[in-house]
């Protein structure tokens, strides 16, 4: 019988200092999906997030070291690099779009700029308020408060596999509401 491995938040941390690999997996596995949404939600692109993803994890796995855990959680901290990194691709591609001098028409301004106001608008906690409890709940936890779905599951006695379900299952309505407002 195979046993999955899990950690608690210090353990964790001391391993990845330590190097451990299989700590490393861990992380990756049970923190990536978290950090492609932040960062496919900055740069816009699933490929380029992909890229910037993975030269996050280098990051963390070289600046573990520097990891505080009196200044936040691991997740907060790895949140921060991905965020950064993300925000310094954009950059980075403006700047060279710009140098090319591209022209772009006027429905591309127009989208954009209204989907910004839409969710500047309304406000993305208000509309998870709107969500049914149970969806709500977890979907506050694991994108507002950082939590994993494993925590989350240990934390509300709710099998994981629930646990998933449900946050897919909000933000599949989040995302319902996004597109109808």
């Amino acid at each position: 019988m195979n046993l999955i491995q899990t950690y608690q938040e210090p353990e964790l941390v001391l391993l990845l200092q330590q190097r451990s690999q299989s700590a490393f997996g861990y992380l990756y596995d049970h923190y990536a999906g978290a950090l492609h949404t932040v960062v496919v939600s900055i740069v816009g692109e699933d490929e380029l997030a992909n890229d910037v993803l993975q030269e996050v994890f280098v990051k963390i796995w070289r600046q573990i070291g520097s990891y505080d855990s009196t200044k936040g959680r691991l997740y907060t901290w790895m949140l921060n690099i991905a965020r950064n990194a993300a925000i310094d691709m954009v950059r980075s591609r403006q700047f060279q779009n710009g140098k090319q001098n591209r022209e772009l028409n006027e429905d591309v301004y127009g989208a954009a700029g209204s989907t910004e106001k839409k969710v500047e608008h309304i406000g993305l906690r208000k509309l998870v308020q709107g969500l049914k409890p149970e969806w709500r709940n977890l979907v506050e936890l694991s994108y507002f408060e950082g939590y994993t779905q494993d925590e989350i599951s240990k934390m509300m006695d709710i099998p994981l596999g629930t646990v998933k379900t449900r946050i897919r299952s909000g933000l599949q309505a989040l995302r319902q509401l996004l597109q109808y407002d």
